[in-house]
């Protein structure tokens, strides 16, 4: 066919062809030349892989195949599906490592962004010890400060508890001397109420305009809300949750009124601002890629920064991240920005990494069937070159700290080195240990053995040779939580919840996948959490133990 040879004749000379070009082809020829674009582009990989050595050594470590692609990738946009324990801070790695390298890109022209202080300094020091150029990495707070610094906007950084201070203060020296105020409390938490009823009042409210200023409502939002809440609850509810928002809007006033007396910005200020900046002021730093780690946590303000900073660069954009560990919904966060990345960004690809270097694969197989119960989830066939029987044990006691003590001596007489103990909330670990625990900060010591204890939360993008998991309890604040969440907090939460407990099955199924051999669940006979109840029916790779 003519068209085919005048295709292959254009396309010869060429190597990888991007999503941009190959649309480009498509109209130029045919829709037939769809397959024969991605067959040239895997024979580019295959050759390049080749050619490019450096990906035989990032860190120590080769890269596979799937790694390789997203390397040697030039998308305008990209979206790298990483699994737990896929190895995708060594692909991050290995695409700065390529870029200045092979590809003569100035390391200040690549802007690199993870969640995490914790993420960006072992980013920055794995490549500085084991390569001959450093590279600047962000928070993102730390970004929007750099911009508002170069763009010389004046401020102060509010202290991380200045809104609690300011609830506080309203709750102690406002409400008591109104009547209007005490009146509203009075509807919220009846006549009776207790300081427990005000603390929960009180983390509400703070949750509420932390949502509220993290997706950037303006002020005239608050009657929206009132409209909302007034045609879709009843009239009881209605009453108080109007008076809740009574609260939380002269909060939020007072609160407001404080940062600009002390000409301070809080951690929603410094994205919301620098955006603003981006849009007034434009961008002094001419970034060629943009590389954002854990995007999966991304909320909408700091999608709206980067999208801007890649409208006024031009710069190609990597995501990386994982759905199945997106537990961070209540600061603002949204699985939307993940979900339909092809459809917010022009000429976007995704690509998958489906080898996993840490789990084996029966402990794979039981998170993953875990994990696909949530409605909202991508597909991942996640691979693993390690096997074991039984990787997950199901260790019955209505004892918590017999039960722990008899874990961590079995454990420990296995030669077993490194263990993580991970809870639900921070004050767990209180309910399992006794005086014969010692305790220095969060590492524990009993009988010689140490362990270190950390919530859920805190050990995402962390790995452990075994994982013991506790208050993994049917109760309020076990494993899932069954604390409901306000009817308010839906009006400035813009991720919703497709499927009961979906984020904490994301929570859960983090905690699983922490280990590299084995995860022990402590349970109670008498109050089985919802969670081991489903995966004790996997009873080809859960053992159950009893004492």
């Amino acid at each position: 066919m003519v068209f085919i040879d005048k295709f292959n004749e254009e396309i010869r000379y060429k190597e990888y062809i991007t999503l941009e070009e190959k649309e480009i082809l498509i109209k130029k020829y045919n829709k037939s030349v769809d397959k024969l674009i991605d067959i040239h582009n895997e024979e580019y990989f295959k050759e390049k892989r080749k050619e490019v050595t450096i990906l035989d050594n990032i860190n120590g470590y080769p890269l596979d195949d799937y790694q390789s692609k997203v390397v040697l990738s030039n998308e305008k946009a990209t979206l790298v599906v990483a699994g737990a324990g896929s190895g995708k801070s060594l692909t991050i790695i290995g695409k700065i490592v390529y870029l200045v390298n092979y590809c003569h890109i100035d390391p200040d022209d690549i802007l690199c962004i993870s969640f995490t202080n914790d993420a960006t300094i072992n980013l920055k020091n794995n490549i500085a010890k084991n390569y001959n150029f450093k590279i600047n990495i962000y928070t993102f707070h730390k970004l929007a400060l750099e911009i508002l610094k170069q763009n010389n906007v004046s401020f102060v950084i509010a202290p991380d508890n200045f809104l609690e201070e300011t609830i506080d203060n309203f709750f102690n020296n406002i409400i008591p001397y109104n009547e209007k105020y005490m009146n509203s409390l009075k509807i919220i938490l009846g006549k009776d109420y207790k300081d427990k009823d005000i603390s929960s009042l009180k983390r509400l409210i703070i949750t509420f305009i932390s949502l509220f200023k993290s997706n950037n409502y303006d002020i005239s939002y608050f009657k929206e809300i009132l409209k909302k809440i007034k045609l879709t609850i009843n009239y009881k509810d209605y009453r108080i949750n109007k008076n809740i928002l009574l609260l939380i809007i002269n909060i939020y006033l007072l609160y407001e009124g404080e940062l600009h007396k002390e000409d301070a910005i809080d951690f929603n200020d410094m994205i919301n601002k620098s955006l603003d900046c981006l849009k007034s002021k434009g961008l002094k730093k001419k970034w060629k890629y943009v590389i954002v780690d854990e995007y999966q946590d991304t909320s909408i303000t700091k999608f709206n920064l980067i999208k801007e900073i890649i409208h006024l660069t031009g710069a190609r954009f990597l995501a990386v991240g994982d759905d199945f560990q997106s537990i961070y919904r209540f600061t603002g966060c949204t699985l939307h920005l993940f979900l339909n990345f092809t459809k917010l960004l022009p000429y976007a690809k995704i690509f998958q990494i489906v080898n996993t270097y840490r789990n084996p694969q029966e402990l794979i197989n039981v998170a993953g069937k875990f994990i696909m119960k949530n409605k909202a989830q991508q597909k991942k066939n996640l691979v693993s070159h390690k096997h074991l029987d039984y990787p997950v044990k199901i260790y019955f006691s209505d004892n918590r700290v017999k039960a722990l003590k008899s874990l961590l001596m079995m454990i420990k007489k296995n030669k077993v080195k490194e263990v993580m103990v991970l809870g639900r909330n921070n004050k767990d670990i209180k309910r399992y240990i006794d005086k014969e625990f010692k305790v220095d900060n969060d590492i524990y010591t009993y009988n010689d053995f140490n362990f270190r204890y950390l919530t859920m939360h805190k050990s995402k993008g962390l790995e452990s040779e075994v994982v013991i998991l506790i208050n993994i309890e049917d109760s309020l604040i076990g494993m899932p939580t069954q604390i409901k969440q306000e009817k308010l907090l839906k009006y400035v939460n813009k991720q919703k919840e497709y499927y009961k407990y979906e984020e904490e099955r994301r929570l859960f199924y983090v905690a699983l996948t922490r280990t590299k051999t084995i995860t022990y669940i402590i349970s109670p006979l008498s109050k089985q959490s919802i969670f081991v109840k489903e995966i004790l029916k996997d009873k080809k790779y859960v053992e159950q133990i009893k004492m």
